[in-house]
């Protein structure tokens, strides 16, 4: 289940294709998926994963049960190959799946970073009341949002996307359940499609990307077949949707001073992430650094140039925490100045989605050091044939978290051509949106709208969801010359 993905959209892994696969640099790799270790590690993961699942009941945060079974099965790994007189395997496959982690933290940390900022100017919920504002019909609500979603969220990730446009449903429907569930199936499926063509959409379109697998221009050509993916079932879920005029609530709220110039630093920041990876082959996480130190330095700015208000006697801001070294201003007597901080808004990133992904990385590198990701990969793509693995894997993406199949995947390093890359990116990335636990929008949109957008409300079009996704798979293998 993806209840984590909090970006937007989010991460990087390793650059290098070398890193990816079984066989690391010098290291030699030894088959133990069927000794006592390799059979006790496949148990805690499936333990851990089972923790994973069980969030919402147990009330216990996904990072923490991952990240003990990510340190217990570094140790069997340990273990099992001192045991083959092999004591330094181990530690360098670790060492290199500790890098690969390392890129995705500073990767996400800098694009929710991002997101974060432009979520406490108030860009999102002055785009939010721009529509609610407009006098469209809840089938026109229906359509521009769902069509919104599609377009943004290849560039401010599905989950976020997914929020802010359920919270338009959400508001224009009031208490109108039938439109709010459609309404919410119909934002789910098109962020997750829209997700799908480009690298910044989704957390498994980055890491095929980041691996080298895709290159950036070369998602685009996914553009229709997850644009099919999205109509096929919105076509027919429209036809339940009233042509009659919503009563939400209108309130008008602004966008803070900075709010475009931060779009703007955003966009060049993807930019020059880009331009690093493709023309200089460097990591894309050099080019999201640099932006978010740029972006740093304009908090600065903004920490001197924003508004400051006060209520009841007291200065207040949203980032209201710091107390600056102009101890007075003038006409008031609270002795503090509060003031924008840029770090109050990096402390906002969801850490734990991090600390998961930690745990993510780990885990499947640890079974792909014991021999489990190799005899997968056999057993899929060399039985079943590559074009219907890729399949299989899209549909298992609705029950299992999308970014351990993709790891897993990349990681089989199966041989795959361009368009089979593509395939696996296109299923994968939509897959879940078969079921509300599928993918990380459908879950947060469950708790933004509870009791009304439901695991059997959206159980009920999952016959409609499932004809876009072969539709667009279809659609794939026509453009690619099948």
């Amino acid at each position: 289940m993806k209840r984590t993905l909090a970006l937007p959209g989010a991460l990087a892994l390793l650059a290098t294709p070398s890193a990816w696969g079984t066989g690391h640099g010098t290291s030699t790799l030894i088959d133990l998926s069927t000794s006592v270790y390799g059979y006790l590690a496949l148990l805690i993961f499936l333990l851990g994963y089972m923790f994973v699942v069980l969030e919402e009941h147990l009330a216990l945060r996904k990072s923490k049960p991952v990240i003990v079974a990510a340190g217990l099965i570094w140790i069997l790994v340990g273990l099992a190959y001192r045991q083959h007189g092999d004591p330094h395997t181990a530690g360098i496959e670790l060492r290199r799946y500790i890098l690969d982690y390392a890129e995705l933290f500073l990767f996400l940390l800098a694009a929710m970073t991002f997101v974060n900022m432009m979520e406490e100017r108030r860009v999102f919920v002055a785009l939010r009341t721009w529509l609610v504002s407009r006098e469209y019909s809840l089938r026109t609500i229906y359509w521009v949002t769902g069509g919104l979603t599609f377009i943004i969220s290849p560039i401010a990730d599905n989950l976020s996307t997914a929020l802010l446009m359920g919270a338009v449903v959400l508001a224009v429907g009031d208490h109108n359940y039938r439109f709010i569930s459609v309404g919410c199936i119909n934002v789910v499926v098109a962020a997750n499609a829209g997700g799908a063509f480009s690298p910044f959409g989704d957390i498994t379109t980055l890491m095929v990307w980041q691996k080298g697998a895709v290159q950036f221009v070369e998602f685009f050509e996914l553009v229709l077949p997850a644009l099919v993916n999205w109509l096929v079932p919105a076509l027919l879920m429209s036809l339940t949707v009233e042509r009659s005029q919503p009563v939400g609530e209108r309130r008008h709220q602004r966008m803070k001073k900075g709010g475009v110039t931060i779009m703007l630093l955003f966009l060049a920041t993807i930019l020059l992430a880009v331009m690093v990876h493709s023309l200089l082959h460097l990591p894309p996480v050099l080019g999201m650094m640099t932006g978010l130190g740029v972006l740093k330095i304009y908090g600065y700015y903004l920490s001197y140039h924003d508004p400051v208000f006060r209520e009841q006697g007291h200065i207040t801001h949203h980032h209201a925490e710091n107390t600056t070294s102009h101890s007075m201003l003038r006409g008031d007597h609270t002795g503090v100045i509060r003031r924008f901080d840029i770090f109050k808004v990096v402390e906002r990133a969801s850490w734990d989605t991090l600390m998961f992904f930690y745990g993510v990385v780990l885990c499947v590198g640890g079974l792909a050091t014991l021999g489990y990701l190799s005899n997968l990969s056999v057993l899929l793509y060399g039985s079943l044939g590559v074009d219907l693995a890729n399949a299989i894997i899209g549909l298992l993406s609705s029950l299992v978290d999308n970014i351990p199949i993709m790891f897993a995947v990349l990681a089989m390093d199966p041989g795959m051509s361009l368009d089979q890359w593509l395939l696996a990116t296109l299923a994968v990335g939509t897959g879940g949106s078969l079921l509300s636990i599928g993918s990380a929008a459908g879950v947060a949109l469950m708790g933004q709208a509870q009791g009304t957008y439901t695991f059997m409300s959206h159980l009920k079009w999952s016959w409609a969801i499932l004809l876009g996704y072969i539709a667009s798979l279809f659609c794939h293998l026509w453009l690619s010359g099948f």
